[in-house]
């Protein structure tokens, strides 16, 4: 089994197609087939399912994944401790969240590429459900997530941002005027959620569930956006961080419904694998979070 051959395996796993593996491996796409061919042999297993032009790892693949990503990490961190570097070099793969990638990052990535020119800083977006996935196989170095505080003995997590949650609404509707609204309030409304298992709606799903409320209207979308374009036309009630609704509440476009009920809050956290090596690279970049984050913004418990 050789490095260029894990190397490889990893870029496969990330694409899922040769064409794609063969440009992020810089070979060409033959070089890839015969690589993954000779691993399989090797491993006596077979680890992608070849099924047209689809491509998807096998369980033995999912398997394999990790213990490859760990060995071409150490041999990362070996070269990196042996160089010696002192200034921060090297690569750092982050994903996050769309809410926190749109509202909490570009700011703290421009800062970084400043201070830290010498480190590459990919960001790879990815689904929030596929977040803390891919940074168990190390498919990413680090990710940003808003959700419930993470809790699993394989990660470590960071807490930076308690992150309220408000439902919304067009300044005219009925439920604006309000000294409170209750789950009972929203029975007969048109909710404008995110998608089903999203955090946000789960939320305010099992919110509701509480009060045993069912509401008689939900349409789900895959864009933040959309929701608050549609909640400015005046189309239904919407549930949205905070932070992702604060700017058009000044301008008047949209309300925050004073909600009377159980509160409906969530955290954004800073999240990697407790085995990961700290290099002068991500120590950069934590410190660089921890001096960007002001204390009256961090999340207590």
């Amino acid at each position: 089994m050789e490095f260029r051959q894990l190397e490889i395996f990893r870029a496969l796993a990330a694409e899922l197609n040769f064409t794609r593996a063969a440009a992020r491996a810089h070979c060409v796409q033959s070089n890839v087939t015969t690589q993954i061919r000779l691993l399989e042999e090797e491993m006596g297993v077979q680890l992608f399912d070849r099924l047209g032009r689809s491509v998807r790892l096998t369980e033995a693949g999912k398997r394999f994944q990790p213990y490859a990503e760990r060995v071409l990490n150490l041999a990362e961190e070996a070269k990196q401790a042996a160089a010696g570097h002192e200034e921060p070099s090297g690569t750092l793969t982050i994903s996050a969240a769309d809410t926190v990638l749109t509202y909490r990052l570009p700011g703290f990535l421009h800062a970084f590429q400043r201070q830290y020119p010498q480190v590459e800083l990919i960001f790879q977006p990815l689904m929030s459900m596929r977040l803390l996935d891919s940074l168990r196989t190390g498919e990413i170095d680090a990710a940003f997530v808003i959700d419930n505080p993470v809790s699993e003995p394989s990660l470590e997590a960071r807490t930076l941002f308690f992150e309220p949650m408000d439902l919304i609404a067009h300044p005219s509707h009925p439920l604006s005027s309000r000294k409170t609204v209750k789950a009972a309030d929203l029975r007969t409304q048109t909710l404008l959620l995110t998608e089903p298992g999203c955090g946000y709606r789960l939320l305010l799903e099992r919110a509701l569930a509480r009060e045993r409320i069912v509401p008689s209207s939900v349409v789900g979308f895959s864009n933040l956006e959309a929701i608050k374009q549609c909640v400015t036309l005046g189309m239904g009630i919407g549930f949205l961080p905070r932070v992702v609704v604060q700017s058009e509440v000044r301008e008047n476009k949209l309300g925050l419904l004073p909600w009377h009920g159980t509160e409906m809050s969530m955290v954004t956290s800073l999240v990697w694998h407790k085995d990961k090596w700290i290099s002068p690279a991500f120590a950069a970049f934590l410190r660089l979070v921890d001096s960007m984050l002001q204390p009256k913004q961090r999340a207590t418990a």
